[in-house]
């Protein structure tokens, strides 16, 4: 007797109206993935490229994604900050290879037919436009409408603040200001002042999992306290601290809070079993925590926006993390980490320390990729079951504490609205 086939769902089935258990599908279906770029990424949305510092001079790039689009960061010999599509409007090649690099006045040229494009996108130069001349006649060329200014790069809308650029394919995006809200604006603004940065160092992982895992990672408080030692038994992170969780008004955005307790016991901590007593710092430099008077009160502020980069101010170390799809199951994790110009040599040096605690061999992050994978294995293996999201609650709201998954209800409830729409 043959055996019943299981007919899987194509959509995720959500308990009516609520985010508080998410299903499976939505890690693992690439229908949903495809769209996903298309209403988060490539529309309606501002997506993270980079920092100024990365391109100082004119003629600066950097290669770059939004989605899983191949985009570059350039600054024009104006000294304005653009944003194209790496695409040859001829034969649609990817066409800058380079990670960074300086193209100076000859702009870009695509290497299959060596069409040449200004910093801005404009197209300056197509080889045999107007044809060969051959036995005094005019052979081949462009068609007499042919218009350079009809045939440049995709330029895409670019918004800058303090030192941060952001892109959008959508020319009719909200301004950034309004994207971010009052108040996660407000946590923007703390970590980018207007003091002019200055970049420390790069590392980059592929992560198997889902991209919105590392979204929901750092939209969960519930975890740093469990599943990290270095957080537990030094205190930079515990359920004892004094936090906040703040979100937009459309829950897509949010930050972390928390403000550094005293490492040791404590009632909240010593059935933990990544707290360890007994650990110690074969190089005690690691806490060598200095208070910076522009972040006064918390120690550590974990800011996502909504769908591509996680700024990071945890005690001295200060990065953003920019994410990056390649298909349903995998994303790439990209770290930036930085410092400031007028920073002295201790302090970058402090910074360049305590970034050992993140990144993909990291002290505390290394716990996150791994836990993401295994997750992500579960998910494939049973795509019609579903997470619980429902510490604190089922209500999505702001909270004084952090024992609460109301951040991740809350970007779900968002993901809904859009994704059902």
């Amino acid at each position: 007797m043959s055996q019943p086939i299981t007919v899987f769902p194509r959509e995720p089935r959500w308990q009516g109206d609520s985010t508080h258990q998410i299903p499976f599908l939505a890690y693992t279906s690439d229908e949903l993935y495809q769209r996903e770029l298309e209403r988060f990424f490539y529309r309606g949305h501002w997506c993270y490229v980079g920092l100024e510092a990365e391109i100082p001079q004119p003629g600066d790039f950097k290669r770059t994604v939004i989605g899983e689009r191949s985009v570059i960061l350039v600054r024009g010999l104006d000294g304005q900050v653009n944003v194209v599509e790496n695409v040859c409007a001829h034969r649609g090649m990817r066409f800058c290879r380079e990670r960074h690099g300086n193209v100076g006045k000859s702009g870009f040229t695509c290497p299959y037919h060596q069409w040449n494009y200004s910093c801005e996108g404009d197209l300056r130069g197509v080889p045999f436009r107007r044809g060969v001349k051959q036995d005094g006649q005019v052979l081949g060329g462009m068609p007499a409408d042919f218009k350079p200014e009809d045939n440049g790069l995709t330029k895409l809308k670019v918004a800058t603040r303090g030192g941060v650029v952001f892109a959008s394919f959508d020319a009719d995006v909200e301004p950034f200001e309004q994207y971010l809200g009052p108040t996660i604006l407000g946590y923007f603004d703390r970590l980018f002042n207007g003091r002019k940065l200055k970049i420390l160092g790069y590392n980059r992982q592929r992560i198997p999992g889902n991209w919105k895992l590392m979204q929901e990672n750092i939209k969960d408080p519930y975890h740093p306290g469990l599943l990290h030692t270095w957080f537990v038994t030094f205190g930079l992170w515990r359920a004892d601290n004094k936090s906040q969780l703040k979100m937009d008004a459309q829950h897509r955005h949010a930050a972390m809070i928390s403000t550094r307790g005293s490492a040791g016991k404590s009632e909240q901590v010593t059935q933990v079993s990544s707290f360890k007593e007994s650990m110690q710092l074969n190089d005690p430099r690691f806490l060598d925590i200095v208070p910076e008077p522009w972040w006064e009160g918390p120690t550590a502020v974990m800011t996502t926006l909504f769908p591509s980069v996680i700024l990071q101010q945890q005690v001295n170390s200060v990065s953003t993390r920019h994410i990056q799809p390649n298909g349903h199951g995998s994303f790439d994790f990209v770290w930036t980490h930085f410092g400031f110009d007028d920073d002295d040599d201790a302090m970058t040096q402090r910074r360049l320390r305590q970034a050992n605690l993140f990144g993909p061999a990291g002290f505390v992050s290394a716990d996150d990729g791994e836990v993401i994978e295994f997750s992500q294995q579960a998910f494939e293996s049973k795509p019609f079951h579903r997470t619980l999201a429902e510490l604190g609650g089922r209500d999505v709201g702001d909270t004084e504490h952090m024992v609460t998954e109301t951040l991740i209800r809350g970007m779900y409830r968002y993901w809904r609205n859009v994704m059902e729409a």
